[in-house]
């Protein structure tokens, strides 16, 4: 079955010189961005059995790797050594249309643009939790500044225990 959009790649050239790029910031970024926008909306379960798992998230395309470690304050950004429990691959277009809940990662692993690798129960977990995000993680309207400061004013100002981390 075709796509029904049209599928981007990024340039090899852009593709080479990101490879480039030291893995540990990325890392910290990913693991930064992951804590503000997705670990809010984890329940407490998923929370628990990702602690002290290791993941990997690789963009193809970008020739980028990112090593991911989950702890008990979320996600931390790992050096790119050893082993992990599950290796997330596919194209940066792809990753993009996850996250921004235009495609569901069933349809993109069933047509062979999202790999999982590793632990199967683990990307089984991973997988649901996608699924049941509930809003478009990266929704413009909702990471506008004006967005993120009325959250960041309403967790401040929250009775302590109500606002999650100040």
């Amino acid at each position: 079955m075709p796509p029904s959009h049209t599928y981007y790649t990024l340039p090899s050239r852009l593709g080479a010189a990101l490879s480039h790029l030291p893995a540990y910031p990325g890392s910290l970024l990913l693991a930064t961005a992951l804590n503000a926008m997705l670990a809010p909306q984890l329940p407490n379960d998923v929370r628990q059995y990702l602690r002290g798992k290791r993941l990997r998230i690789h963009v193809r395309d970008a020739r980028l790797t990112f090593d991911l470690s989950c702890n008990s304050t979320g996600f931390a950004a790992c050096p790119p050594e050893g082993t992990t429990d599950l290796t997330l691959s596919a194209h940066a277009h792809d990753f993009l249309r996850l996250v921004q809940r235009q495609e569901d990662p069933d349809t993109l692993f069933f047509n062979r643009r999202l790999s999982m690798e590793g632990d199967t129960e683990l990307g089984l977990v991973v997988k649901n939790a996608m699924d049941a995000l509930e809003l478009p993680v990266l929704d413009p309207h909702h990471w506008s500044p004006p967005q993120l400061l009325a959250r960041w004013r309403a967790r401040r100002h929250a009775p302590s225990g109500q606002g999650g981390p100040g």
